[in-house]
């Protein structure tokens, strides 16, 4: 059971919502903190703060109230002044007192308020300090945009603006931490409505310190608004918080612009207890905005209505771009998110202008990698590990065999002027080293797969061993074999097959970690037996680079897959598979990275190529069409998208059959196409179809009828039709 008595450590905000604001505006009902506004003179409100003349009070918090004040000299102006509260001057209330008036004074942005003056009361009225900043007589960002009925285009401008704002702070070295609503207040003059962020009472520096005064997170006290907090925020440590963290609280402000509503119910979070509040922050995964939307009921038409828009128009609007920027921008992962406040903006510029934006949907590597840790049990990896294993291990004896054949001509090209074999010698020898490679992989298969998972009453094993367990047992034995006095220890390519299937399959199941040695060596060994050029160089290189587009290394990646390419150009042709697969997977890795005009004319030539070389209906052609069209699909270009999706659907069914896994997959992401356009009647029939075939065909626990699944599920949480 939680602790509930672990919530009175939830540290309310000491500053919250102290700065000028509108008298008249409304409270927000879903924020305790925001402070009660007053529009009249109280009894006991000072005449006079040194020489600023006190109009009214503007808001109050944990420790310090803010006043409307006049400055005669040496302008005329209103002004906004904060002061502390008596008996509120402690060391830690001090320091972050002088912490916000620092972090202002750096900062000198239209969007940021300024800091005018600073300094402390006489004696008699108890030596408190004060800071004088610029009046901003606004009202929250998002009770602008509904009070006047912005549009989202409207709303995007306006948070185009606080992002420069917040990349304004970030570049002096200052992170707010605290960034909401309520701290970005948007004034209207001449018919310009312009935001300005308030309100670095939490913030923190980066390079430098903002006061020689102790400011310090207590242990057990999150420092923030939950409902805007970041994962690596709500950890509490401080000591990993960078500027990120603000990109976060900036994802939740836009998913509040687009939909009307947070992410997390903010009844939910302040209600839960301690850890509760950090388990949801670090681990539970919102829906994305356009999902959120259709689970508010009649909520979605007054959310709708506010953005001059009927619900279902407000559907389409958010899905595609403005799902993936903001789910972008609200990762778990800061490493996944935008770099910078000004990259979050930029984006929203693409969108806007009708260009490809860096945000995309998850790869199905990454849902796959997400999925598996979610779900570690030992059916469900034994399953895959089975599949891969088997399905591994034969392509690398096959391929053995049959391929050495099929490129030699394109490496004795290379070879031919320096060796004196002749050619009846290469190819023997090169026969016969391929022939002992099989057979080692056989034997290891055999006497080391199998044996590991062969029933055994000493061993305790029975019918239900885990195929994970024979797969370390596999990695723990190549190691033993390849070491000093192992069975491998002169046969290094037979070594490097072997590592090369156990990468693979660990990939497959998201083990990348486990996966990149058995990959990495792989590569090292055929490098060295093999040389640079040889084919078998080439695969591990290519499959080392998918590992790291897998894990989101890109820059890796990009590299070596640049590399594979311009050697099998060279070596073995532009026309040749491996150099069209190189140039697919080259495309694939930009096409991740939403690098969509780099990915394009790849594709184009990829799929250009196989036409010409291969004809209209060779899997290796429609595969092309498959990705170009998912390439389209990716940038909401959906009329250059369906008909591709449609052709290779109608060629797959002819030539491959209705029940081809290249079949299904053409069928399961022209249903995503539909799915993601809100044609929904469209894209049910579809999905359904697709799932009935892949259980009867390739059983219920396949991950790809398990992707079909989810797929389905997903229509229907779409849809709002969650008891389906």
């Amino acid at each position: 059971m939680p602790d509930e008595s672990r919530d009175k450590h939830i540290q309310e905000r000491e500053t919250a919502d102290l700065s000028p604001r509108d008298p008249e505006a409304t409270l927000d009902p879903r924020n305790p903190e925001t402070p009660e506004l007053t529009s009249k003179r109280s009894a006991d409100l000072p005449d006079r703060i040194d020489s600023y003349r006190i109009l009214e009070q503007l808001g109050e918090g944990g420790f310090a109230v803010v006043y409307l004040a006049e400055q005669t000299e040496p302008v005329k102006r209103r002004v906004a002044l904060k002061l502390i509260k008596p008996g509120m001057d402690s060391k830690q209330v001090m320091a972050r007192f002088e912490a916000e008036r620092q972090a202002l004074a750096l900062m000198d942005h239209p969007h940021v308020a300024k800091v005018f003056d600073a300094g402390i009361t006489p004696p008699e009225e108890g030596s408190r300090p004060y800071f004088v900043m610029e009046h901003v007589p606004g009202v929250p960002i998002t009770e602008h945009c509904d009070r006047h009925r912005l549009s989202i285009d409207k709303r995007l401008n306006l948070f185009m603006q606080v992002c420069h704002a917040v990349q304004h702070a970030h570049q002096k070295g200052i992170i707010h931490r605290d960034l909401k609503p309520s701290n970005i207040l948007v004034s209207v003059r001449d018919g310009d409505a312009t935001p300005k962020v308030i309100d670095f009472g939490v913030a923190k520096a980066i390079h430098q310190k903002l006061t020689e005064k102790t400011l310090f997170t207590e242990q057990g006290q999150l420092v923030g608004t939950p409902e805007y907090m970041s994962p690596e925020q709500a950890e509490m440590t401080a000591q990993d918080i960078d500027t990120r963290s603000d990109i976060y609280s900036l994802g939740v402000l836009l998913y509040e612009l687009l939909t009307g509503a947070l992410p997390f119910d903010p009844t939910t979070l302040r209600h839960a207890a301690f850890g509760e509040i950090q388990r949801i922050i670090r681990e539970v995964e919102p829906a994305k905005p356009s999902t959120r939307l259709s689970s508010l009921g009649d909520q979605s038409t007054t959310s709708a209505e506010k953005r001059r828009l009927d619900p279902r128009s407000l559907l389409r609007e958010l899905r595609g771009d403005l799902d993936w920027i903001v789910m972008k921008a609200l990762e778990k992962d800061r490493e996944r998110r935008y770099e910078t406040a000004n990259g979050l903006a930029a984006d929203i510029r693409r969108h806007l202008s009708h260009e490809p934006v860096v945000a995309g949907p998850p790869s199905a590597t990454y849902r796959m990698r997400k999925f598996i840790r979610r779900n570690r049990t030992g059916v469900l990896a034994g399953a895959v590990v089975a599949v891969a294993l088997v399905a591994a291990t034969g392509v690398s004896i096959g391929f053995a065999l049959s391929e050495a054949e099929q490129r030699r001509l394109a490496e004795e090209k290379t070879q031919e002027a320096s060796d004196n074999l002749t050619l009846a010698e290469r190819r023997e020898e090169e026969a016969t080293r391929q022939t002992e490679i099989a057979l080692a992989v056989n034997e290891f298969l055999n006497e080391d797969l199998l044996a590991a998972v062969a029933p055994s009453a000493e061993e305790g094993r029975g019918k239900d061993v885990l195929m994970r367990d024979v797969l370390d047992e596999a990695a723990k034995r190549i190691e033993e074999a390849s070491a000093a006095g192992g069975r491998f220890e002169d046969k290094p390519l037979v070594e490097a097959s072997i590592r090369a299937t156990l990468g693979e399959t660990y990939m497959l199941l998201g083990e990348y970690p486990n996966a990149e040695p058995h990959l990495e060596r792989s590569r090292l060994l055929r490098h060295r037996e093999l040389g640079a050029e040889h084919a078998r160089t080439l695969s591990s290189m290519h499959n080392l680079a998918s590992l790291y587009d897998d894990q989101g290394r890109y820059d890796e990646a990009e590299r070596l897959l640049l590399k594979t390419l311009e050697i099998s150009k060279r070596v073995l042709g532009d026309e040749h598979p491996d150099t069209l697969s190189s140039m697919n997977n080259l495309a694939i890795l930009y096409d991740n990275q939403g690098r969509y005009d780099e990915a394009e004319p790849l594709y184009l030539e990829t799929l250009e190529t196989h036409k010409r070389i291969l004809g209209d209906e060779h899997p290796d052609t429609l595969g092309s069409m498959h990705n170009l069209a998912n390439l389209y699909d990716d940038q909401g270009r959906y009329d250059e998208a369906e008909p591709l999706h449609l052709k290779t659907l109608e060629i797959s069914k002819r030539v491959l059959g209705d029940e081809h896994p290249a079949t299904l997959t053409s069928m399961n992401n022209l249903a995503g196409l539909y799915d993601r356009q809100g044609r929904y009647d469209e894209a049910e029939p579809l999905y359904l179809k697709t799932l009935e075939i892949s259980k009867r065909v390739l059983g219920d626990e396949h991950p790809d009828t398990l992707s079909s699944m989810n797929n389905l599920a997903i229509l229907y949480d779409n849809q709002g039709r969650y008891d389906e």
